[in-house]
C-alpha cells in the first residue's frame, strides 16, 4: 500500500550482524524517532542504557543466555521502565511519590515498549537489522547490578542494532481475524483458522531450519504457558521499588 506498511510487514529478527559501524549521527536520529512515541500522563517513562565495552557486552550476553549476537551487534541498548526520573520531579516540588502503584509501572513499562517499536522502525528503515533481547529478564538482578540502575528503574528488554549478514523469511501471523474482533471478544470461530496457521507455521520451520523441529504455534504456546517463566522477576520488582499496589 506504502513503502511504511511494506516496511513494517517485512519486519525480521536478525541474529547474524556485518562488522560494521553506524555511521556517526545515525543512532542519534534512530533514538530522537524512537523518543517522539506516544507517552502516557508525559510520563517520557523510558530509559535507554547505550552498552558499548566489550566487557560489559560479554557479560550481558551471558545473563541473557549465552546470546552471541549480543557481543557482535554494531550497537546494544537496554531499554529500562524508569519512574525514578519523575521520582525526583515530587522530591523538587514536596510531593509525596507514589510510583509504586501497578498503573505507574505499567505506564513506564509500555512508555520503554513503544520507544523502543518506534526505535526498531526508524532502524530498520535505515537498513538495520534488529533483535529484541527478552533474556536479560533471565538475570534481571545481575544486569541491573552491572548497569547501575538505582531504585525506580528495571530492565525490560534489550535491542541489537546492526547491519544485517542473513536474510531470514519473515515469520507468518496469525490471521488478523483470530486477532481483531468486532465488538465483544468471540473466539468461538478462532479454532480452524488456527489449526491453518498451524500447518504455515510448521512449513515456515521447515523451510528455514531445513527438517526444522515440527512444532507448530499452537503447542509452542501451550508449552510457554504451562512452565513457569522468570519466578523471579517479582521479587525483584518489589527490590527496585515497583511495589505493585
Amino acid at each position: 500500500m506504502n513503502d511504511t506498511i511494506d516496511l513494517l510487514k517485512s519486519h525480521r529478527s536478525i541474529r547474524k550482524f556485518k562488522d560494521q559501524a553506524l555511521p556517526d549521527g545515525l543512532l542519534a536520529e534512530i533514538l530522537g524517532a524512537g523518543q517522539s512515541a506516544a507517552t502516557s500522563s508525559f510520563l517520557q517513562g523510558a530509559t535507554v542504557i547505550r552498552v558499548s565495552k566489550p566487557e560489559s557486552r560479554a557479560q550481558l550476553a551471558a545473563f541473557a543466555g549465552n546470546q552471541p549476537y549480543v557481543e557482535k551487534a554494531a550497537e546494544f541498548l537496554v531499554f529500562c521502565a524508569d519512574v525514578r526520573r519523575a521520582g525526583n520531579c515530587c522530591v523538587k516540588y514536596e510531593k509525596a511519590f507514589a510510583g509504586d502503584y501497578t498503573e505507574h509501572f505499567i505506564i513506564a513499562t509500555v512508555d520503554a515498549a513503544l520507544m523502543a517499536q518506534n526505535t526498531v522502525v526508524a532502524a530498520e528503515a535505515a537498513g538495520l537489522g534488529i533483535c529484541y533481547i527478552g533474556g536479560l529478564r533471565n538475570n534481571p538482578r545481575q544486569v541491573s547490578d552491572l548497569l547501575q540502575l538505582p531504585t525506580g528503574v528495571y530492565p525490560v528488554f534489550g535491542l541489537c542494532l546492526g547491519y544485517p549478514d542473513q536474510d531470514p523469511e519473515v515469520k507468518p501471523r496469525l490471521p488478523l481475524s483470530v486477532i481483531v474482533k468486532e465488538e465483544v471478544y468471540d473466539d468461538s470461530q478462532d479454532a480452524a483458522e488456527i489449526d491453518a496457521y498451524d500447518d504455515r507455521i510448521r512449513e515456515y520451520y521447515r523451510m528455514r531450519t531445513g527438517g526444522g523441529h515440527g512444532v507448530c504455534w499452537s503447542e509452542q504456546v501451550a508449552t510457554l504457558l504451562s512452565e513457569k517463566s522468570r519466578p523471579h522477576m517479582r521479587g525483584f520488582l518489589a527490590e527496585q521499588g515497583f511495589g505493585m499496589k
